[in-house]
């Protein structure tokens, strides 16, 4: 399961500091899958979090058609847009989270 790889991962920290943060938000539940580890609330999916070999994604589901003022999404694909983080910077994290909440309440 790739949440067991994560805990065993270098950037374990990382990975659960950002776990950590994301429950934080109100209505956002875990799914533990073979492959990835999920997160949603009642109006469907917002996100995935992973470890790589130089910290944590976060890939946002309907990154897409979210706004990068910021400049840090990665991916050209007709949905998913990464954030890769080295560091919890909860204010970026944030930026990018409200809007994929946002998202999902429009659906």
């Amino acid at each position: 399961m790739q949440y067991d790889k994560d805990l065993q991962s270098i950037h374990k920290a990382l990975f659960l500091k950002a776990r950590e943060f994301l429950l934080s938000f109100d209505g956002i539940v875990e799914t533990k899958k073979e492959r990835i580890t999920t997160y949603s609330n009642k109006n469907g999916g917002i996100c995935h979090l992973r470890t790589m070999s130089y910290g944590v994604d976060f890939g946002f589901l309907k990154g897409a058609k979210m706004k990068d003022e910021l400049g840090f999404l990665t991916g050209k694909g007709k949905a998913i847009r990464v954030l890769a983080i080295k560091e919890l910077d909860k204010k970026t994290i944030t930026y990018y989270l409200k809007q994929a909440l946002e998202l999902n309440e429009k659906k």
